[in-house]
């Protein structure tokens, strides 16, 4: 029997109210907008596109290349289970208004042992993420002042570690603002670099000589090459740990579906354009950031590495807040003002430590992709919706096979992606 719907004011799930309540054991509800007084339809499409369309668009074009061309059939398939899955994590907030949380729909679906699994995923995803967001930063930055170095304490900082500091300084303000409607003008810079990044590829080859190498970009299918493709497709469509926090902060979050086909629409078109714009122009050549490809000193490789710069420095504080509300949320502190101030600097601390050390971008996407994307982004979405749905007001045949086919493709693309991903880490020692 098909799962009924509801009235959005109501739980999907009568009756759950009497069994648990997040706001019984845990503040972390009191932490997150209210939803009457929440961020408006456009601001949240703003917000969820900048949380889907974000460092994947470096690594797209060199996803292209390990696979081929006929991996942009994949491309299709990790985008479409992606948005459905994000469907699955709508189904689910709806299932009790108590749930504001991705550990709320653990607690929901498998109790406290699933709240704690997710929450650990979760959050160690949404960590790497940010790690690669200074990475990004430091050698792009590296790439546009070449040889630059300070001294600080009496120690020489120079080349990606000075701009990891730098990119973390700029940062840091963006990092203590709780309220996502005022993160959505940040977001819409964000998305304005996305774009311009693909207009500065596109611009590439207009001024290049030879324009596009067809020959160099003639890999029709490379299936040894397919385990890191679809890791770095999924990194494209990751977020789904953000998506509760962007649904909870919206007025109407019964519109939440519409936003979210709207910014994976909009982020897909933007993605298969830069895949196959820095294919062409660079072949199997293309690097795992497609920026250190274009040749210095020229300007639109400065356009295209200060875009690049900006949509990490607009998605951090996107990407962190769910991890320093979940510790603001186990402080017994009422000052939660500077509280907050505190816990997220020393976040962005020690995900600076961590980018100064880790040489490898394209290897921690690949790993981040294929091992903690794949859980969070296809895995638990897919289990939580049938552990909450099946028992109560039951699920449809058909989805039911749907959602087991992609259950399938998520452990195969997590098992290989990971093995690959991390014997290509270990090869760089």
């Amino acid at each position: 029997m098909a799962a009924q719907e509801t009235s959005p004011a109501e739980p999907l799930l009568p009756g759950k109210d009497e069994q648990w309540s997040p706001q019984d054991d845990d503040k972390e509800a009191q932490l997150l907008p209210a939803r009457i007084s929440g961020t408006s339809f456009w601001r949240s499409c703003l917000n969820l596109s900048n949380v889907i369309s974000g460092i994947g668009m470096l690594s797209v074009s060199y996803a292209l290349s390990q696979g081929g061309w006929l991996s942009l059939a994949l491309f299709v398939l990790v985008g479409a289970i992606c948005y459905y899955t994000g469907k699955l994590i709508d189904r689910c907030m709806r299932a009790d208004d108590s749930v504001r949380s991705y550990p709320d729909i653990g607690q929901l679906a498998f109790g406290p042992h699933g709240r704690r699994a997710i929450g650990v995923i979760m959050y160690i995803e949404l960590y790497l993420v940010a790690v690669s967001f200074l990475i990004l930063e430091g050698d792009n930055l590296d790439k546009l002042f070449p040889g630059a170095s300070f001294d600080l304490a009496g120690c020489r900082v120079q080349g990606k570690q000075l701009f990891v500091l730098v990119a973390a300084a700029v940062i840091l303000p963006t990092t203590w603002l709780k309220d996502l409607s005022v993160l959505a003008y940040v977001s819409a810079v964000g998305l304005v670099a996305s774009v311009a990044l693909t207009a500065s590829l596109a611009w590439a080859a207009i001024a290049a000589e030879h324009g596009f190498h067809a020959r160099k970009a003639s890999t029709v299918l490379n299936v040894k090459g397919l385990p890191t493709s679809l890791s770095l497709y999924f990194v494209c469509f990751s977020g789904h740990g953000v998506f509760p926090t962007v649904y909870s902060s919206m007025k109407k979050n019964k519109d939440f579906p519409k936003v979210l086909l709207i910014s994976s629409v909009l982020c897909s078109l933007n993605y298969a354009l830069t895949a196959i714009l820095g294919y062409l122009l660079y072949g199997d050549d293309v690097q795992a950031q497609v920026t250190l490809n274009l040749p210095t000193g020229k300007m639109y490789t400065k356009v295209a590495i200060l875009t690049t710069l900006i949509n990490p420095l607009a998605k951090y504080a996107l990407v962190i807040q769910p991890i320093a509300e979940a510790i603001e949320a186990k402080l017994p502190i009422a000052e939660r003002g500077l509280t907050r101030v505190l816990i997220s600097t020393a976040v962005l601390a020690s995900t600076v430590v961590v980018a100064s050390t880790v040489p490898f971008f394209g290897y921690l996407m690949s790993f981040t992709g294929s091992s903690l994307n794949v859980i969070v982004a296809v895995l638990f979405p897919c289990l939580s919706y049938l552990q909450i749905y099946m028992p109560r007001s039951g699920v449809h045949r058909f989805e039911v096979v749907a959602i087991i086919g992609i259950l399938v493709i998520g452990v195969c693309v997590a098992v290989v992606g990971t093995y690959t991903s991390v014997h290509q880490i270990i090869g760089t020692f």
